[in-house]
């Protein structure tokens, strides 16, 4: 049996939604992220990492990655997005597929798409 999941998810410079058609909206986070860059590994995303903001100590890098509504740092978006997915419980295997659409700003460069 093969099994389809869609996802449309706007990445916000505030919050990050990810939607599914079957039940709406499934993710609002803060579009944050920690990480521990002694050991590059994701401390937090979202509300976990929101509230690391101003207290975390020197080797915990918080970022909001996007600015004004484009990507300002991709390895932190990027990694941002696979930990949001990872929320969702969304899987994909040998039998299933995922398929993704992310909305960007109309006035934004091609180098921002």
């Amino acid at each position: 049996m093969f099994f389809k999941q869609d996802l449309g998810i706007d990445l916000g410079t505030a919050n990050t939604l990810v939607y599914t058609k079957d039940k709406g909206i499934i993710l609002n986070e803060p579009s944050v992220i920690a990480v521990d860059m002694n050991t590059n590994t994701v401390l937090g995303v979202g509300k976990e990492a929101k509230e690391m903001l101003g207290r975390a100590p020197g080797n915990i890098q918080v970022v909001r990655p996007l600015k004004d509504g484009v990507i300002s740092d991709f390895v932190m978006a990027q990694t941002m997005l696979k930990e949001f997915i990872k929320k969702t419980q969304i899987k994909s295997g040998a039998f299933s597929s995922l398929r993704v659409v992310i909305g960007v700003p109309s006035g934004v460069t091609e180098v921002e798409k």
